[in-house]
This record gives C-alpha cells, structure tokens and sequence, in this order.
C-alpha cells in the first residue's frame, strides 16, 4: 500500500481564517504534506483546487466545507462535508436533511469537534455537536487541534504560552470523543476517525505583543492523517482526489500526532485463515485471527475491543495478538515528548465478524 498524509479542517479568509489557498498550499509543502481539505465555514469555494508545486514537491488541495446553522444560538452542530462539490450549506438547519444532501451528492460528512469545550478566557464558546439522533455519517473528528487549545487554557496567560511554545499544546483526543466514538461503533455502523487541525492562523494581540496563533505549518506538522492507497498518487488531480476520498471513506487511515516522532510506516493488519484486512476492513474470526501493530519506534500501545482496552504493550515496536473472538479492534500508542506522555497513533478499526 502507498501511504500518504492528508492534513483536514482548515480555514482560509473566505470565512474566518487569515491566508489563502496559496498560503496553505505553501505551508502545506513546507511540512511535507501530499494532500489538504480546506473546509471554510459555509461556503464551497470553487476554484482554487488542484495541485500547487514548488520544486520538486506538490500537494493537492482539495475544497471541502464545514456547514452549520448560523441562525442557531449558541452555535452547534459542524458538519466538514467533502467530496460533495456543490454548495449544501442551504441545508444547515436541520443536520439530518443536510447529511441526505450530502449521501445524494455522493460526499463525505464527518462530525467535527464533538465535544468542543466553552473557552471563557478567550470569549469562546464551545460548538459542540448535540443532535446525536442522525445517520448516514461518514465518521467523526477525534482529535481537533483548536479544541484542544481551547481546553487546555484557563487564563489569558495559558493563551500566551501556548502562542509562542504550541508543541507543549497537544496531549491526546478528549476521553469523551473517544467514548462516543467507540459507542457509535458497538452500533454496527462503520464509523470513521480523522484527525483536524482546524487550522485559522489567527492573528492575536496582548498589549505590545502581536502573534498568529498556531500558523497553518505549525497545525500542518501536528495531526494528520495517514491513508494507505493501492496505488501511488498520479499527479492527475482528478484521479488522485477520487483515491484520496476513497481512502478516507473507507477508513484506511491511522490518526497521527507527528511532532514526538514520525508516525509514516505504522500498520495495523488481521491474518486470518484464509484472508488478510487494514484497517477499515472486516474478516471472519472464525479459525483464528492474528492482529498486529507495527510502530514506526519504540512507544507504548494498547489494543482496544469494543471500546475496551485488552492488552497493553510497553516500549514495543512490534504488537502481536491472536484471536478468535468477534469485535471491534483498533491500537492506540503513546510516546513520551517535553515530559508528558502524548498520543501519538489512532488506527482506524478492523471489524471481525
């Protein structure tokens, strides 16, 4: 399989972000990015997709959107929608009959910062998702790196640090997302993860002091997404977005936090008797089925089972488990980075029947 890595969620000054498709597409190839999902807040932005190339490199920008009610009060409920590429922000009222638009025109919907945190020192809000009652979603965003921000910071003074040392930000995803998560999975939905930025390069101001906090290629070297492709990106962007969005679809893709170490190389298989699966696949448990992590470094790993944590690995680069018993399987790793442990990989799941 041909790994690549997608950055998602992020905004440009056609809603409330600061640069350009140009400015993200610089920063993007400055982190070394294959792809990105640009998803300004409801609007589809037609026109500056394609590949941007410096040199030797490129990267595909790909323009999603994230769709909500902005009649609602406080704000809720932020839909990222890809794939469709048509404008469907006119649906944003009622989150079901947006997520129909979405499955007619053939995109893909993922629930973006679901348990957004209220922010008083900074006068946020929180823009949680609420209306649980849905179906026909893509995934959910289980990491979301302004979320994060948001949460970790309890005074101006915490807002200030973080601006000028954002690698002390990022920890893991909220227990919370990830509980949601794997109770949206013990419902027999396959239920996609992905990692997002959320990325605005906002322009802050304390007194004297001017920063942009987190630039696009600070977000752009932290989560991502790795996707696993049959074939290598063709340079035909047509093509290669219709790979990319299958990938993503399909849930061939691990959640990454790349600053510790770098987290390319890193799988998560299932041999069977007969067959083999990657993450986003499902195979018969029937006659013994060996799952197997391999970590690009050393680190510390957990197998987690319909949301249960089953066995735990440490300073492994190499985890093995066998089984015969049906569930839903995904690895979680750790590593230790500026003295705290910090998620580093969250695979998407492998589904045994």
């Amino acid at each position: 399989m041909n790994e690549i890595i997608v950055n998602l969620h992020m905004h440009t000054r056609f809603s409330d972000g600061t640069g350009s498709h140009a400015d993200i597409a610089k920063a993007a190839l400055d982190a070394n990015l294959d792809a990105v999902i640009v998803t300004d807040h409801n609007i589809w932005v037609e026109g500056p997709d394609g590949y941007y190339k410096e040199g030797n490199k490129r990267v595909l920008v790909i323009i999603g959107e994230e769709i909500h009610d902005q009649d609602r009060e406080p704000q809720k409920n932020h839909l990222l929608v890809v794939g469709a590429d048509q404008e469907l922000a006119q649906y944003a009222d009622d989150p079901q009959t947006l997520l129909n638009a979405v499955k007619k025109a053939e995109g893909l919907a993922f629930i973006a910062h679901p348990f957004d945190p209220p922010q008083a020192s900074i006068n946020e809000t929180g823009y949680n998702w609420v209306d649980w009652d849905i179906h026909g979603f893509t995934g959910i965003e289980i990491w979301n790196g302004l979320s994060e921000f948001k949460e970790r910071i309890n005074t101006k003074l915490h807002a200030l640090f973080f601006a000028f040392f954002p690698n002390f930000t990022t920890l893991a995803p909220q227990e919370s997302t990830l509980n949601k998560w794997d109770e949206l999975l013990s419902t027999g939905k396959d239920i996609v993860a992905v990692g997002g930025s959320d990325a605005h390069a906002i322009h802050a101001s304390m007194g004297f002091i001017h920063r942009v906090i987190f630039p696009y290629k600070t977000h752009f070297k932290g989560i991502n997404n790795h996707l696993l492709l049959e074939k290598e990106l063709s340079g035909d962007p047509i093509l290669d977005k219709r790979m990319i969005l299958s990938a993503l679809r399909a849930g061939h893709s691990f959640v990454s936090y790349d600053i510790p170490a770098p987290t390319s190389g890193f799988r998560f298989t299932a041999q069977g008797k007969l067959d083999s699966a990657i993450m986003g696949e499902k195979l018969p448990a029937k006659g013994g089925v060996t799952l197997q992590a391999h970590l690009p470094t050393l680190a510390d790993a957990r197998l987690i089972k319909d949301g249960e944590i089953i066995k735990e690995w440490q300073k492994q680069q190499v985890c093995t488990h066998i089984t015969n018993e049906p569930g839903i399987y995904r690895i979680e790793a750790y590593k230790r980075y500026l003295g705290r442990k910090r998620g580093w990989i969250f695979s998407n799941p492998i589904y045994l029947s």
